[in-house]
């Protein structure tokens, strides 16, 4: 199977490098694609002096835009598996073949990396507030689409064919983890998690805090809500 990991980064110049030499020497054997969204550091030279593979955007695009950037690249050369993978080094490489599993034996069109089915695969949660809106978007997806998501805002997740076709025509552009979660399940397509591993952030600064957390989980809480209003019998809206 062809299998791409998209590598959004933005200002990742402490990160990228290592997180790149990571995915390289690793016993996974996959492609990656790093996505610079018109970071203002020096991420993109250290891409380019050290031939990373990725595409430079001009312009930011927020995390929506670059992820989406990544699925189209992936629709375009054929993959099998796209597996959104963090740039600043959050997300462990060994778990890959685990979110892989569910979509290769067929159980799954979509695999979630989640800190929290379990407490000890994962030391690393998140912060207490992330945690409090996290529960709150996961009672509501469980509430309307009647499926319990543990960890909504993971951005360590793997799609098949399908769901890369459809993200890479249709993507949520501001905070898209958990609405482009409950697109897949009002498209009827079959979402599952598996526990990982995720590790703290080692350098550089974290766009989200307590302000952007707010108003994270209000935009979110409606973006479901709304979805859910206008959701059709049969699960899906087309």
């Amino acid at each position: 199977m062809k299998i791409l990991l998209i590598i959004p980064a933005y200002n990742e110049q402490e990160n990228i490098l290592n997180v790149c030499k990571t995915v390289e020497q690793s016993k996974v054997k996959v492609d990656y694609i790093v996505i610079n969204d018109g970071s203002t550091d020096n991420t993109l030279k250290i891409l380019e002096e050290n031939n990373l593979e990725h595409i430079n955007l001009v312009h930011n695009l927020g995390i929506g835009g670059a992820v989406q950037t990544g699925y189209k690249y992936a629709l375009e050369n054929d993959y099998d598996i796209a597996i959104q993978f963090d740039g600043d080094g959050q997300h462990d490489i060994n778990y890959v073949e685990t979110i892989c599993e569910p979509i290769i034996n067929g159980q799954a069109d979509f695999c979630i990396g989640s800190r929290y089915i379990d407490n000890s695969t994962s030391k690393f949660k998140s912060t207490w507030i992330r945690r409090v809106g996290k529960d709150i978007i996961s009672a509501m997806i469980k509430l309307f689409w009647k499926q319990k998501i543990t960890d909504p805002t993971s951005g360590f997740r793997a799609a098949n064919k399908k769901v890369i076709k459809i993200f890479a025509n249709e993507y949520p552009t501001d905070y898209p983890e958990p609405e482009s979660t409950v697109t897949l399940l009002k498209k009827g397509l079959k979402v599952t998690e598996k526990p990982v591993n995720m590790h703290e952030r080692k350098a550089g600064k974290s766009f989200v805090n307590p302000w952007t957390s707010g108003l994270y989980m209000i935009k979110v809480s409606i973006a479901i809500i709304v979805d859910s209003i206008f959701r059709t019998n049969g699960g899906t809206s087309e």
